[in-house]
């Protein structure tokens, strides 16, 4: 726990900061990455980007997809193009309009810039027609089932095609969302205003938006508490009692379609070439050496199910065959003895927030019974995920916000050029499977080609899932309006404080 004058130095640098009454702050427990939604890959950037960038799909509590830049859209009879209709008169915040030809410049970015992470979620995409001005068509190589899906998230922001011919275009985003662009000062804010020409603008009522990094979840409370934020993300579930016997605070959970666990790095450099990384045996050696119950009652106070796989307990997707397995530390030595090891030493990184910090101090444990002797090193998220990259890792504790397709979910993180597959780990088969998989639309036989692929992956293990990601969000009580979503954006049309 942080010393009481930390806590008190922090909040009162948020009141120093405080602006109008119709400023809205909202504490976030990292700092996000780049503000460019092609390149960008962390979850809190996302809830910046729900504010500053529209989509051409939406969707809604219930997880159906519902009309946002795009009107409407329809399939050709042979599933291998999608016409999409704009909504008309929509502006960037730099004036420009919005029409069919600045889709294409967007999408043909995401799918073509060196370094975008969209690749993949658009590997369908061959090319992209302009109708006329407001409709576009996109043409596939291939039918594609997870392809609205992924227009719902980033590979669907439109962004200025004029803003982005500047190169630091990330430092100074230029979209069409209800919120534009001010200012960023790194790990300590993120400021927004509401843009008064948003095609929707009636329907959001602060003029400042402020995001916040806190990763201490202590100080991150205290803040709410002391009045200096009006939401924070990802409450501590040891502070959960606490917060709803405060009458001045609203705890407003929601089951997540996301996931936590450890990616292993199986084939990203040098790192990779130690036994954990070359030897199945000794990641499922790891695997037996963990209790998700224990994560789940001694972090998570319940609010953590365990997980064994990446598509979540409601998902259609999901298999009870492989639902999470119990520690057995006996199995555990015998699978290290069988691998010819007798310990295994290995880097553990993860995110420097709270909650993180004690999941990865309870593997570390967990694992020595087993044979692993594991070294900590926490690190500011952004950092972990560039080093992850660049494969400057032994294993990442790690996890996924979650995607309403199931392909969204595994996809990318575990075929052999998947945009975030960090480990490397590559096998053919998964790939055709999965593959496959995104071109069929009957649910039946897509779930036959996910649990092909997920036997594989239980026995080579690149991931070992832990729990699955619920979104605890606490919001001030004079907050009216708000309503927490299974991705676990912030969505803020209609909400307002109390007049």
């Amino acid at each position: 726990m942080k010393p009481i004058f930390m806590m008190a130095m922090a909040v009162g640098l948020l009141m120093s900061t405080a602006a109008s009454a119709q400023t809205l702050r909202v504490g976030l427990q990292e700092d996000p990455d780049v503000l460019d939604p092609h390149r960008a890959r962390t979850f809190v950037g996302r809830i910046v980007f729900t504010s500053l960038c529209d989509k051409l799909v939406e969707i809604t509590p219930e997880l159906k997809f519902v009309p946002q830049l795009a009107t409407e859209w329809k399939w050709s009879d042979d599933s291998k193009t999608l016409t999409m209709k704009l909504r008309p008169g929509v502006k960037f915040h730099d004036g420009e309009a919005m029409n069919a030809a600045a889709v294409k410049v967007n999408l043909d970015r995401a799918r073509t810039l060196p370094d975008s992470l969209r690749k993949s979620e658009l590997g369908s995409v061959e090319g992209v027609d302009v109708v006329d001005d407001m409709t576009v068509a996109l043409k596939l190589s291939r039918p594609d089932a997870t392809l609205v899906s992924q227009l719902s998230d980033r590979a669907g922001m439109i962004m200025s095609p004029k803003a982005l011919a500047a190169p630091d275009f990330a430092q100074k985003p230029i979209c069409s969302g209800a919120y534009q662009f001010v200012e960023r000062v790194q790990n300590d804010r993120i400021v927004l205003e509401r843009f008064k020409d948003h095609w929707d603008a009636k329907n959001y009522n602060f003029d400042r938006l402020v995001f916040t990094p806190i990763p201490d979840a202590t100080v991150r409370l205290a803040n709410l508490k002391a009045g200096n934020l009006d939401i924070l993300e990802r409450l501590a579930p040891s502070d959960v009692a606490d917060v709803k016997s405060d009458a001045r605070l609203v705890f407003a959970p929601v089951s997540g379609i996301g996931y936590q666990g450890l990616t292993i790095n199986t084939a990203n450099g040098e790192r990779a070439k130690g036994p954990l990384g070359k030897d199945k045996r000794v990641r499922q050696a790891l695997q037996f050496a963990i209790d998700r119950d224990v994560i789940n009652e001694v972090v998570g106070q319940g609010i953590y199910p365990p997980a064994g796989q990446p598509f979540p307990l409601a998902s259609a997707f999901n298999d009870k065959k492989f639902s999470a397995g119990k520690r057995d530390v006996a199995k555990a030595k015998a699978l290290l003895k069988q691998a010819g090891v007798e310990r295994v030493k290995f880097e553990l990184s993860f995110g420097n927030s709270t909650t993180t910090q004690q999941i990865a101090e309870i593997i570390q444990a967990m694992a020595a019974e087993a044979g692993f002797d594991i070294s900590l090193r926490p690190t500011e998220f952004a950092a972990l995920q560039k080093e992850a990259q660049a494969g400057n890792f032994d294993v990442n504790v790690i996890g996924w916000s979650g995607r309403v397709d199931p392909d969204g979910n595994i996809h990318q993180f575990v075929t052999c050029k998947g945009g975030l597959n960090d480990g490397r780990y590559c096998n053919p088969e998964v790939d055709r499977i999965l593959n496959e998989a995104r071109a069929i639309n009957d649910e039946e036989q897509r779930k036959a080609l996910y649990d092909s692929a997920q036997a594989i992956l239980q026995d080579e293990l690149p991931i070992i899932y832990t729990y699955y990601q619920p979104w605890p969000f606490v919001v001030a009580k004079k907050v009216e309006g708000f309503k927490p979503y299974p991705d676990g954006m912030i969505r803020l049309k209609g909400v307002k404080f109390a007049s």
